[in-house]
């Protein structure tokens, strides 16, 4: 009786001081714990996101093409950018933003791109992670199908690296120079066509990439998605990313909490297969990560959620 109860205060007090939305809580990565059970239906999956990419395990498959982008050059295509209360996001016109190609099946319209990120720098907090390697930051464009051959959604996931220059590149001085507008959940503002989607990805070869099926990474998890994840990362300089979890608030209150480790862990493969053009080679003395969460022996995550439960409320005090 006792796990029980304790079980449900901390889901609810997690769920309550952690998240401004009441659903997902990203005070703590551990708070995604609490994932089941508030989105039992779909977070128990066996195709979840993100996982760990080993190389050595990665297939080829030919069918992998290049992809073939409609309105990534197109600087009025990003609208609006908003706090979300568990993420940074930027609205795309999905008229304007096409993308196909790449073994997909058909043409998807680009609905907005979201980031993760640790704490810092210094912190990483990309959500795929490459034969154990966690990037500063990870970009998901998000993907809708155009037509009713498809249900399922497409997502193109970019790895953020950090560079040694200051102010670089100037697109990403540009969208981080909106932050300061969207500080509180909920906040949002115009973008005055000022970059591109193409912009904001330089550097990026966009005709490597890994590809799996999997999840959504936060509730309700639903899986069906198809994963793309491209090899090479945006270098954006430390003193850019810094500022994401430096100026971005996760509620509106006056004792919000920063923003920060909104990343979820690598989950289990379980079977499924990775895919490239080429098949990795192995890389050897890296970590094979897995899901915290997936691990925890109920004897485990009961004090865990308490402890959790506890930091965010001292957090607000």
């Amino acid at each position: 009786m006792m796990t029980v109860i304790l079980t449900c205060l901390a889901t609810y007090f997690l769920h309550m001081v952690c998240s401004v939305s009441g659903s997902i809580c990203k005070c703590l990565v551990i708070c995604e714990v609490t994932w089941p059970i508030i989105a039992e239906k779909h977070c128990n999956g066996t195709q979840q996101s993100p996982i760990n990419i080993v190389t050595a395990n990665v297939k080829a498959n030919a069918n992998l093409t290049s992809f073939t982008y409609v309105g990534y050059n197109d600087s009025t295509a990003l609208t609006v950018i908003k706090n979300t209360g568990t993420s940074i996001q930027v609205t795309l016109d999905p008229k304007k933003m096409r993308v196909a190609g790449g073994n997909l099946p058909g043409r998807f319209a680009s609905t907005e791109f979201h980031l993760h990120w640790g704490n810092g720098s210094a912190m990483p907090g990309s959500e795929h992670t490459v034969n154990g390697k966690r990037f500063p930051m990870e970009l998901h464009i998000v993907n809708k199908p155009v037509s009713n051959t498809s249900d399922s959604l497409a997502v193109l996931g970019v790895f953020i690296e950090a560079s040694n220059e200051t102010g670089k590149p100037e697109s990403w001085k540009t969208l981080t120079s909106y932050l300061t507008r969207i500080v509180k959940a909920g906040d949002k503002a115009s973008l005055f066509r000022n970059f591109s989607m193409d912009d904001l990805l330089s550097g990026v070869d966009r005709t490597k990439y890994y590809r799996y099926l999997g999840s959504l990474t936060t509730p309700n998890c639903n899986e069906g998605v198809i994963w793309t994840v491209f090899k090479d990362p945006i270098r954006v300089s430390r003193d850019l990313i810094d500022l994401f979890s430096t100026t971005v608030y996760i509620n509106n209150s006056s004792n919000s909490p920063l923003m920060t480790n909104i990343f979820r862990s690598v989950q289990p493969v379980n079977g499924r297969i990775v895919m490239s053009q080429v098949a990795g080679t192995k890389t050897p003395g890296l970590l094979n990560p897995t899901s915290i969460a997936a691990n925890l022996s109920p004897s485990l995550m009961y004090p865990i959620l308490s402890l959790t439960f506890l930091y965010c409320v001292l957090a607000f005090l």
